[in-house]
């Protein structure tokens, strides 16, 4: 339980340092973006970028979660959760500011793809355990 709570709370955090540096290497090398960041009127390539590096933040909090949890499918789940229950509300505040479009994306991917970010520690241990386990011929 401690680990999966530790899993859990390294997620969150890995997720929150994630987009916050790709936040300010976005606002250093896109003076446009850094223009409108404040007033929140983005472009569209502006949305996407922001949805992709949500979306990496999310599969790199699954990952997280996961790893220091031992692979804990109900720990790496509560991570994407609670990410969904922290940006519910921000979402409605800014639900003028976005097209809905924009609202289901990042609120509906979040915990999909803190499992899938999940997934990949469990799928590269079972694949090195599939690899060793098979037999070699006989000489």
């Amino acid at each position: 339980m401690a680990r999966g709570t530790l899993g859990v709370v390294v997620g969150l955090a890995v997720w929150v340092s994630v987009v916050t540096v790709a936040g300010l290497v976005m606002r250093e090398n896109w003076p446009a973006y850094a223009s409108v960041a404040d007033t929140m009127t983005f472009t569209l390539p502006m949305m996407i970028a922001r949805l992709l590096i949500g979306a990496l933040a999310t599969l790199a909090a699954g990952l997280a979660t996961s790893v220091v949890s031992r692979r804990s499918l109900v720990a790496t789940l509560a991570a994407g959760v609670l990410l969904l229950l922290a940006f519910i509300p921000e979402h409605i505040t800014l639900w003028d500011k976005f097209p809905v479009w924009y609202h289901l994306t990042f609120l509906l991917s979040l915990v999909p793809l803190a499992f899938l970010g999940g997934r990949i520690v469990g799928v590269r241990s079972d694949s090195v355990t599939s690899f060793s386990s098979i037999q070699r011929p006989a000489v």
